[in-house]
């Protein structure tokens, strides 16, 4: 997730782009539950400064504290792993709430993921998950390691059966960085039970450098990014699995992985203008999906090729459609041209792939809109953006006339009272009763629990 900083931000997205909505499900009229029509004004407001120096929020939201890096685990299992990343939250017996936090923790982290018999992948590795339980007053209860010895866990998914879904990162091999297993894999992790699920990798989703899924509830097929710095880059990819829908372990069952080729479109940095489609997506087999030789980007997809994009991050399910983040684009690292953040809608039954919102060069690194990573929907049908850039660091909304503004802002100085650095958010997700918002920090390992108006 982390990258170099870029110094430009500007908000490219066409009037009316997002004017259709998303939802989670059935049909919602606006985009963003917090819009300037919700709210008769862009957003929810000013942040106010945070006296305590952690995070800003609007007037009429607080935050909670419901973890830090260091902190002993309540398990006993040792210290709370540091680069927390994505995250779910899920419903949980008695009221309670469910959450599993990626750690992008690599070999060699001071705080990676303890090991634990049973739940540990290679013990060389130090990502990881935990999962926290709350009560019905969202007071944490419990704490615990969820999964153990992967790597550079960075994104995810939620499955519709209670299961998060974390992605490595990394294409270690076995016997490189002292690795004992390959790496480059999805797990599915239980977060109630982590021993139902163990620490066993989804292969035939392939081995890449995952970031984050996204489960289509009526077909059962997932969508999967590849977050690649340097040329070339990632691809986009489907996963049809032999037994959709079928509940915790059927992913194991096996499937078949395909990437996303748009015609005449090998990179799709090339494209800047909001509302552009293309309706006809084709999608290609994955000729080696455990890329045992040449890794699956650089893999043979025919004379035709195979549709590449710099940094895909983020991917969510909305409606009955599909949409994921390009974080950025840099012609000067081999890109075809130069964003500071895309969101794509793919719609499975028209086989359409449309560009909803551009993020461009600009000139005031303090102001919202650049690099966007993270990204989920709020209850009301609403987007919420983490941002993973240059300068002040913030949760971001988006609202479906193309504006973006605050919704808060991260005050923890990693830099100094001349130079300051801020840590990216991650790991955006709002609790199932749509009350609270959960988001990280990533530099300090930081979870925040936040509540105020949503509606």
């Amino acid at each position: 997730m982390p990258h170099a900083p870029t110094t430009r931000r500007r908000l490219l997205a066409g009037t009316g782009a997002l004017a259709a909505g998303i939802a989670f499900s059935g049909t919602l009229s606006e985009l963003f539950a917090g819009t300037a029509e919700a709210h008769g004004r862009r957003g929810y407001g000013p942040l106010v400064p945070d006296p305590d120096g952690l995070l800003d929020l609007p007037k009429g939201f607080r935050y909670t504290v419901l973890s830090r890096e260091g902190d002993p685990l309540r398990s006993g299992e040792g210290t709370v792993p540091g680069n927390h990343d994505g995250m779910g939250a899920f419903a949980a017996r008695r009221g309670r709430t469910l959450l599993v936090r990626n750690h992008e923790t690599r070999h060699t982290a001071r705080l990676g993921v303890p090991p634990v018999d049973g739940l540990t992948y290679d013990p060389a590795a130090r990502g990881g998950c935990t999962s926290l339980e709350l009560d019905s007053r969202g007071e944490v209860v419990a704490e615990r390691v969820a999964i153990a010895g992967t790597a550079v866990n960075c994104a995810g998914g939620q499955t519709l059966w209670g299961t998060w879904l974390t992605c490595e990162e990394n294409e270690d091999r076995a016997g490189t960085n002292g690795c004992t297993k390959d790496h480059g894999f999805v797990f599915e992790v239980d977060g109630a039970d982590p021993r139902r699920t163990g620490a066993v990798p989804l292969t035939a989703m392939g081995r890449f450098q995952h970031e984050a899924v996204a489960l289509d509830p009526y077909s059962g097929i997932v969508y999967e990014t590849e977050d690649a710095f340097q040329w070339p880059f990632g691809l986009f990819y489907r996963f049809l699995p032999d037994r959709p829908l079928g509940g915790t372990g059927s992913l194991r069952a096996g499937g078949e992985l395909e990437a996303m080729r748009v015609p005449g479109v090998p990179d799709l940095s090339a494209i800047d203008e909001p509302g552009t489609s293309f309706g006809r997506v084709e999608w290609v087999p994955v000729p080696d999906v455990l890329a045992r030789q040449t890794p699956i980007r650089e893999q043979d997809f025919g004379p035709r090729g195979i549709t590449h994009a710099q940094k895909l991050e983020g991917c969510y399910w909305g409606g009955r459609s599909v949409y994921f983040v390009s974080s950025y684009a840099r012609s000067g690292e081999g890109s075809a041209g130069d964003h500071y953040g895309q969101v794509w809608k793919y719609e499975p039954q028209r086989r359409r792939l449309t560009l909803t919102v551009v993020f461009g060069p600009g000139t005031d690194v303090r102001l919202p809109g650049e690099s966007p990573d993270n990204i989920c929907l709020a209850p009301g049908g609403g987007l919420m953006v983490c941002e993973d850039g240059g300068g002040a660091q913030h949760v971001i909304g988006v609202t479906r006339r193309g504006e973006v503004y605050e919704l808060a802002r991260n005050r923890q100085n990693l830099g100094t009272p001349g130079a300051p650095e801020w840590g990216e958010f991650a790991g955006v997700v709002f609790s199932p009763d749509g009350e609270t918002m959960y988001v990280n920090c990533y530099t300090p390992g930081t979870t925040f629990a936040v509540t105020g108006p949503w509606r």
